[in-house]
C-alpha cells in the first residue's frame, strides 16, 4: 500500500459555529493527514477563545494576507460569511493553497468564473462544503442510480422546509443580496437540491416562483421550482424557511424503485428507504440496501475526500463544472422567478443581468437603502 504524503497544513479563516464545530471536529479526524497550524478572525476575542479551543500551537492572525505570507498553508478552511468568499477563495487560491469553503462558495456566477480563474492560474482547486453527497448512502444511492439498477429516474422531490425567525436575520448580513446572496434558495436548500443534481445528473430547465411572505428581508423567504433533467426525469424543489415541522427530504421515484431519504442537517444509512415497484423480485430489491459501512454525511467525510485527490494530485469532488451548476440552478431558479419565463442550463452568461447578481437587478427585488 502506497505510503501517505506528509500531514497537510491547514488554516481557518472565520472561527465562529460553523468552524470551531463542523471543521475543527473534521480536522481531528483526521488528525493523521492534517495539521492545523493558523487561524484568522477580525474579531480577537473570538480568534483566542478558538485557540484555545484547537489546542497545540495554533498561530493567530486578524489578517487573511499576513497568515498567508507568513504560514503559506496547504489548505484553507473558510467559514467566513458568504460576501467574503470570494476575495478569500481567490487570495488562498493565489497563494497556492486548497480552499475548502462553506456554502455558497461565492454570490453570483461572475464571482464564480473569477475563482475558475484563480484555480487555473494556480494550479490549486476550490472546493465548496456540500457534505450531504460524502455519506456512505448517498454515495450508494448515486451508484445505483447512475449503474441503472433502480431503473430510469422519473419523478422526483426535493424538500428543505425549515424555520427561521426574525432573530435570526437581525443577524446584518443575513437576508441582504450583497452579504448572502439570497434568501433560502441561496443559504439553506442549497444542500438538499445540490444532492439531487447529484444524484440525477445535468438540469436542463428550470420554472420557479419565490415570494417574500414574512420575513422583512430583501430576499425571499420562500422558493419553488419544477425542474426538467437532461434524462427527461422532472422534480419539484422547494426552499423554505417559514415551516414550523422542520424537514429535509429527498424522494425520486425510478423504473424500479422509490429512493426516499428524510433526515434534516445530516443523513445516516437508516435515512435512506428503498421501496421496489410490485414486478422487481424481493431477491433483486435485496441488493439495494446501503453498505454495512454507515459513514454519516459531515464535513469529515468530505474533507477525506478532498485529501484523497491532493494526495492524487487530481481536482477534488465539489469543484470545478460541478460546483458551478449548483451554483447556476439557483441562478436559473431566481431568473425564472423573477422574470417568468423558464430557463434554460447554459442560458445565464456575461451580459444577462443575473450573470453578476442573482436578484439580477429586478425592481422588486433589488437592494434596498438601509438606515
Amino acid at each position: 500500500m502506497p505510503q501517505r504524503p506528509h500531514r497537510r497544513s491547514v488554516a481557518v479563516v472565520g472561527t465562529g459555529a460553523i468552524v470551531s464545530g463542523s471543521h475543527l471536529s473534521a480536522l481531528r479526524a483526521h488528525a493523521d493527514r492534517v495539521e492545523l497550524v493558523a487561524a484568522v478572525d477580525v474579531d480577537e476575542g473570538r480568534l483566542e477563545a478558538f485557540r484555545q479551543l484547537a489546542g497545540g500551537e495554533v498561530a493567530g492572525y486578524t489578517s487573511m494576507d499576513a497568515m498567508l505570507d507568513a504560514v503559506r498553508p496547504e489548505l484553507v478552511l473558510i467559514g467566513t460569511p458568504p460576501s467574503l468568499h470570494r476575495e478569500q477563495t481567490t487570495a488562498a487560491l493565489k497563494s497556492g493553497a486548497w480552499v475548502l469553503c462553506e456554502k455558497p462558495l461565492c454570490l453570483s456566477l461572475a464571482e464564480y468564473d473569477e475563482i475558475a480563474a484563480a484555480e487555473e492560474s494556480s494550479g490549486a482547486y476550490a472546493s465548496v462544503v456540500f457534505q450531504h453527497r460524502y455519506g456512505s448512502g448517498a454515495v450508494h444511492a448515486r451508484e445505483l442510480i447512475a449503474g441503472g439498477r433502480v431503473g430510469a429516474p422519473l419523478v422526483a422531490h426535493c424538500q428543505t422546509t425549515w424555520h427561521r425567525d426574525a432573530a435570526y436575520y437581525a443577524v446584518p448580513w443575513r437576508g441582504r443580496w450583497a452579504t448572502e446572496g439570497g434568501g433560502p434558495t441561496m443559504g439553506h436548500g442549497i444542500h438538499q437540491y445540490d444532492l439531487l443534481l447529484h444524484l440525477l445528473g445535468p438540469w436542463a430547465e428550470v420554472r420557479a416562483m419565490a415570494a417574500r411572505l414574512v420575513h422583512d428581508t430583501e430576499s425571499e423567504d420562500v422558493s419553488t421550482a419544477l425542474v426538467r433533467f437532461g434524462s427527461g426525469a422532472l422534480a419539484t424543489v422547494v426552499n423554505s424557511v417559514l415551516s414550523p415541522d422542520e424537514v429535509s427530504r429527498i424522494r425520486i421515484d425510478c423504473a424500479d424503485a422509490t429512493i426516499e431519504l428524510t433526515h434534516l442537517y445530516g443523513h445516516r444509512n437508516d435515512d435512506w428507504v428503498y421501496t421496489p415497484a410490485p414486478h422487481v423480485a424481493a431477491g433483486y430489491a435485496a441488493a439495494w440496501h446501503p453498505p454495512a459501512a454507515d459513514v454519516p454525511s459531515s464535513h469529515a467525510a468530505q474533507l477525506g475526500a478532498l485529501l484523497d485527490a491532493y494526495d492524487s494530485g487530481v481536482r477534488p469532488p465539489g469543484s470545478g463544472p460541478d460546483a458551478r451548476a449548483t451554483l447556476e440552478f439557483a441562478a436559473a431558479l431566481y431568473k425564472s422567478a423573477f422574470t417568468g419565463p423558464p430557463v434554460l442550463a447554459g442560458e445565464i452568461g456575461p451580459g444577462d443581468p443575473f450573470y453578476p447578481a442573482m436578484h439580477g437587478d429586478h425592481p422588486d427585488w433589488a437592494p434596498k437603502e438601509r438606515a
